[in-house]
C-alpha cells in the first residue's frame, strides 16, 4: 500500500544535495560546485561519484553521512509527511539512486513459515510503485526474528543488487527489475546459517560485486545451525563475481560471515576491502581478493556478532563490538595493522560498544550508540583519536545515526527522532519528534526502527517494523 501526501516536491531543486557512491552510472550531471567533498575513505579509484543518491548501504563514504551544512532547515517546523508505504518482514530500509527508491522486504510467509523476498521499485518524488519482483525464500531464523531482508540494496548505472537473507545474490536491471543473473551463495560455498541469517550489503568496485559469503567445507554441512563453534571457513569470508554475469571471479578470507558489509578503503596504494567478519577484521586487494593482514577481534561468547561498518579517517580504522571487547583504533597500511588504543576487555568501562548501529564521524568525534540492550544502551560522544568519552546520554536507549553536516539524525528504535548538534562539549538538542504516534497525514512507526535515516535532499526516508516513510524537512 502506498500513501501519497501533498504535492510531490521538487526534490532536484535542493541545494542541499547528497554524494554518493553510483559506478559509471551517468544518470545526472551537475556542476562540480555542487558536489560535496568526500571524506578520505571514499576516494578510492574505481569507485566513482554522482549527485543526489544515497544508492548504497551508509551512503557516499561507507560513513552514514552527508557532508553538506543544512543551514538554512527549520528545525523548529515538523518535517511534512510525502508519502508512505506499507513493508513486509525485515529490517532493512531503502536505497535511493537516479530518483528512484528500492525497498526490500519479505511477504506471504511468518517468521515460521516460507515466503516471497520482493524487491520494489518507487518513484522518490511521488512514492508511486514503478516495479515489483519477488522471488521465493526457505528461511526461519534461530530466534524468532523476522524473514525478510537485513540488508540494502546497491545501485549502480543500470543495474540494482540485493543480498537476502537466505545468501541470494541478485542482480536486476533498473529500469523493470527483471533479472540479470542470481546465485545462491549459501548453497553454492557451503553456509553454515547463522544466527540471524545473512545481513551483509554489496559492494561494487569496477566489474566485480564482492559479498561477505562465510562457507564451511562438505564435512560441516552435518553441523546444525548456530553452532558456529563446530564450523570452520574454507576461505570463501569474502566472493567476487563478476558484475555482468554473476560468475565468481575470486574467494578469500579463512572466516564466517558477520553482519558488517565489506567497504571500499585505500590502503597506501593499494585499492583495498574491508571486511569486519566474524571473528576480526580483514584487509584484501580488491581486484585479486589477496590477503593484506587480518586484525582478530571478536567476544570469545558463541552467540556473538559483529555488525557495525569500519570506520576510516585517514591510515586510521576503528573497529567495535558490544559483547566483551568493545573498541579499538588502529594504525593501518596496505600491510599491517597497529593497535593505537583499544580498550580494556577486564573492565566494564569500555568507550564504544557497537552493536547494529554504526557511528559516525564528526571532525576528530565519533557519535553513536553503545551497548547491547536498552537497559545497558546509550547515545555518547567518543573522541577517536583517544578513545576519551566526551559524554553519555543518560537515557538507557538503543538508536541509530546518520550525519548531516555538523547535524546528527538519531533514530530511537521506538520511534523518536531526534535531531541534535554535533557538540563534542555537551549533548546538545535542536528537536524532536515523535514517530511512534500517528500525525498528521502519516502513520506511526512501529518498533523495531533499527534502521539508520536515509538523506536524499532535505527529504528523509525513514523505517518502522510495517512502514516506510518519507518526510520533507522545510527551509527558513
Amino acid at each position: 500500500m502506498i500513501r501519497r501526501v501533498g504535492k510531490p516536491m521538487q526534490w532536484f531543486a535542493d541545494p542541499f544535495f547528497i554524494v554518493s557512491f553510483a559506478i559509471g552510472s551517468g544518470l545526472f550531471s551537475f556542476p562540480t560546485s555542487m558536489a560535496q567533498s568526500l571524506s578520505d575513505s571514499a576516494k578510492v579509484p574505481g569507485v566513482s561519484v554522482s549527485n543526489e543518491n544515497w544508492s548504497r548501504f551508509l551512503g557516499a563514504g561507507f560513513d552514514g553521512s552527508v557532508l553538506s551544512n543544512p543551514a538554512s532547515i527549520n528545525w523548529q517546523q515538523e518535517p511534512t509527511p510525502q508519502w508512505d508505504i506499507e513493508v513486509g518482514d525485515g529490517y532493512g530500509i531503502a536505497s535511493v539512486a537516479g530518483g528512484r527508491v528500492y525497498q526490500c522486504d519479505s511477504i506471504g510467509g511468518s517468521r515460521f513459515a516460507s515466503g516471497s523476498e520482493r524487491l520494489r521499485c518507487f518513484d522518490l518524488s511521488s512514492g508511486d510503485l514503478i516495479w515489483e519482483h519477488a522471488q521465493p525464500i526457505n528461511y526461519r531464523d534461530l530466534y524468532g526474528y523476522e524473514a525478510g531482508p537485513r540488508s540494502s540494496p546497491t545501485v549502480v548505472g543500470g543495474k540494482v543488487f540485493t543480498f537476502g537473507v537466505t545468501g541470494q545474490l541478485t542482480c536486476r536491471a533498473v529500469g523493470d527489475g527483471r533479472s540479470l543473473w542470481s546465485t545462491n551463495t549459501s548453497e553454492t560455498y557451503g553456509v553454515v546459517q547463522n544466527f540471524f541469517g545473512v545481513g551483509a550489503a554489496p559492494l561494487v568496485i569496477n566489474d566485480l560485486v564482492i559479498v561477505m559469503v562465510g562457507g564451511s567445507p562438505p564435512e560441516d554441512q552435518s553441523i546444525p545451525p548456530g553452532q558456529l563453534d563446530r564450523v570452520v571457513s574454507n576461505g570463501s569470508a569474502l566472493v567476487a563475481f563478476d558484475i555482468n554475469t554473476g560468475k565468481e571471479r575470486w574467494k578469500s578470507g579463512e572466516d564466517l560471515a558477520s553482519y558488517s558489509s565489506p567497504r571500499a578503503v585505500q590502503l597506501g596504494g593499494v585499492k583495498a576491502v574491508l571486511i569486519f567478519a566474524r571473528n576480526g577484521l580483514i584487509a584484501v586487494e580488491a581486484q585479486s581478493g589477496k590477503r593484506l593482514w587480518r586484525f582478530d577481534h571478536r567476544a570469545s561468547i558463541l552467540e556473538s556478532v559483529n555488525g557495525m561498518m569500519p570506520i576510516v579517517k585517514g591510515d586510521k580504522v576503528f573497529i567495535s563490538e558490544c559483547y566483551q571487547l568493545g573498541s579499538v583504533l588502529l594504525g593501518v597500511d596496505d600491510k599491517s595493522a597497529k593497535v593505537i588504543w583499544q580498550d580494556d576487555r577486564r573492565s566494564r568501562e569500555k568507550s564504544m560498544r557497537s552493536h547494529w548501529s554504526t557511528p559516525v564521524l564528526v571532525g576528530d568525534y565519533l557519535y553513536g550508540c553503545s551497548g547491547r540492550n536498552a537497559p545497558d544502551s546509550d547515545f555518547r560522544c567518543v573522541e577517536f583519536s583517544t578513545g576519551k568519552v566526551q559524554w553519555v546520554d543518560p537515557r538507557r536507549t538503543r538508536s541509530s545515526v546518520t550525519r548531516w553536516g555538523d547535524h546528527l539524525i538519531v533514530m530511537e528504535e521506538r520511534g523518536v527522532l531526534e535531531v541534535l548538534k554535533a557538540n563534542p562539549k555537551t549533548m546538545e538538542v535542536v528537536t524532536r519528534v515523535d514517530l511512534s504516534v500517528p500525525g498528521n497525514r502519516r502513520p506511526a512507526l512501529q518498533f523495531p526502527c533499527w534502521s539508520a535515516p536515509v538523506l536524499v535532499g532535505n527529504r528523509m526516508l525513514l523505517r518502522g517494523d510495517q512502514h516506510v516513510i518519507c518526510l520533507q524537512w522545510q527551509t527558513k
